[in-house]
């Protein structure tokens, strides 16, 4: 399953915030063979930026896993609302 979570981030707390996500991405792979990636929208809206990060091919039960780490690097500080989870699988050809 690949899993796609969305958020905003402040300008003026983008480097902190990106800082630490890729500290904790990094973590991620090395404990957990996974992949990642970091991306933003072009434009800020306001001040506000959102970002988007991608797990490709996560295992069934990597969202608690990445749940965890999210508290443990603290991005809640830097992040403005909610972190938004989405879940996506490949699309099975009928037989």
């Amino acid at each position: 399953m690949d899993l796609y979570i969305y958020y905003k981030v402040r300008d003026a707390d983008a480097a902190a915030l990106h800082s630490a996500v890729a500290a904790m991405q990094a973590q991620l792979a090395e404990q957990f063979a996974v992949t990642s990636e970091l991306k933003r929208r072009p434009e800020a809206d306001d001040g506000v930026q959102t970002w988007m990060e991608i797990y490709p091919a996560a295992p069934g039960n990597f969202a608690g896993t990445l749940a965890a780490a999210v508290d443990r690097a603290g991005l809640s500080q830097w992040i403005v609302g909610a972190r938004h989870l989405e879940a996506f699988v490949d699309v099975v050809p009928c037989a």
